[in-house]
């Protein structure tokens, strides 16, 4: 990068001025990444000091039968193959209940569109969840889920929202969003809602006062343009509404090996790498510095490793995502050693040895408990990154 754009680009980031899609691809241009991290590690310090934000959470994922075949999902089953499964909703109050320790206090759930389940099934199932864990927020279902309800009900996504938000839904989850762009986005996905439909239910979302995550799926076909172009999205959708309280950057994930039936459903696998962790930090570091008007940026530890998860603390991210246990739609998906489960003493101990302060939330982002941070006093222990 030429010394000058890098001093002018420094100086807006220190002045607090906006960067444009212009300064974005610039960043991404840059190789040095220790003068990104510190660029981002600055914004991230502004606006959330040395916490790293953690929560106690678990996945659900009530059916892998999909009407769509995504070229980057692995999870994904037709009816009838072998490992589809569609649970019963006593069966799926049944395993919840079994994932209520350690205080958990989120619930998050995500599914395959199902051709022949009910609309029904989704807002009775957020009842007899919530009855059984009265002190859960459940955190439920993608835009591109909503929009599949829309299509199976006939009824629309206002009025869905509204039935899901008396069942029991406290926040939609971000995914659906993998690259808004249609360049690359005709190729990746296999479904029916894109960028329009998307920000229209997250804006009607938040127009009802649910908060939700916004997400990008990175490290694919996509070029850093449209990563870029992808946040802009966002930043001016949250510009409008202020309902987005975290970015999350999803790694793309590759098939280290074949799936349990033989089936390779991931077929961008062949035309791409996974993302470095040098890549991973970049991302994060851009994303942080671009998306100004959002409070927080998770790394979620299951798509990225612990490793990078850690390092990505002193690239903007502030948040590491929760407990977990098992996350399928991952899963499924790799083999390269990540962990399927990290207790709350597990996060406490890499937010420390990362150099940061815990402080375990809610979905809501509402402090649940401050935890001590590092001690600073022994030469051994690492610190966070100093301005």
């Amino acid at each position: 990068m030429d010394a000058g754009l890098k001093r002018e680009l420094e100086a807006k980031v220190y002045a607090g001025e906006r960067l444009t899609r212009e300064d974005g691809i610039a960043l991404y241009e840059s190789d040095d990444l220790a003068w990104l991290g510190g660029l981002a590690h600055h914004v991230r310090t502004q606006k959330n000091g040395d916490v790293v934000h953690f929560n106690v959470n678990r996945h659900l994922n009530m059916t892998n039968v999909c009407s769509a075949s995504c070229a980057y999902c692995s999870f994904q089953r037709k009816p009838g193959e072998k490992d589809a499964y569609t649970m019963r909703i006593e069966e799926a109050v049944r395993l919840a209940k079994a994932m209520e320790v350690d205080s958990l206090t989120e619930l998050h759930i995500v599914n395959g569109l199902h051709p022949t389940l009910p609309w029904r099934y989704y807002p009775r199932s957020l009842r007899e969840l919530k009855a059984a864990l009265p002190n859960v927020s459940l955190k439920a279902f993608t835009a591109t889920e909503i929009h599949w309800f829309e299509r199976i009900s006939g009824m629309p996504a206002d009025e869905i929202l509204d039935e899901l938000i008396d069942a029991g839904l406290e926040s939609l989850t971000g995914g659906g969003a993998e690259i808004f762009d249609w360049e690359v986005r005709q190729h990746i996905v296999d479904h029916d809602t894109h960028w329009e439909d998307w920000s229209r239910i997250h804006r009607l979302a938040h127009s009802k006062g649910l908060k939700t995550p916004s997400t990008m799926l990175y490290g694919h076909i996509e070029e850093p343009r449209h990563r870029v172009d992808h946040v802009l999205r966002l930043r001016e959708l949250q510009d409008e509404t202020g309902g987005f309280q975290v970015f999350i950057p999803l790694r793309y994930q590759h098939d280290f090996h074949d799936s349990k039936d033989g089936v390779v459903r991931n077929k961008l696998m062949a035309r791409t790498e996974m993302a470095t962790g040098a890549e991973a930090l970049k991302t994060f570091a851009v994303s942080r510095l671009l998306f100004d008007n959002v409070p927080h940026v998770k790394v979620f530890w299951v798509m990225h490793g612990v490793t990078t998860a850690q390092l990505a603390l002193s690239h903007g991210a502030d948040d590491m995502d929760g407990s977990v246990v098992e996350y399928k739609i991952t899963h499924d998906a790799d083999n390269f050693g990540t962990p399927n489960k990290l207790g709350r003493d597990d996060l406490l101990g890499l937010i420390r040895d990362a150099g940061f302060r815990p402080v375990e939330r809610n979905t809501r982002y509402e402090v649940i408990r401050e935890y001590d941070g590092p001690d600073l006093t022994r030469r051994e222990t690492p610190q966070a990154m100093r301005l």
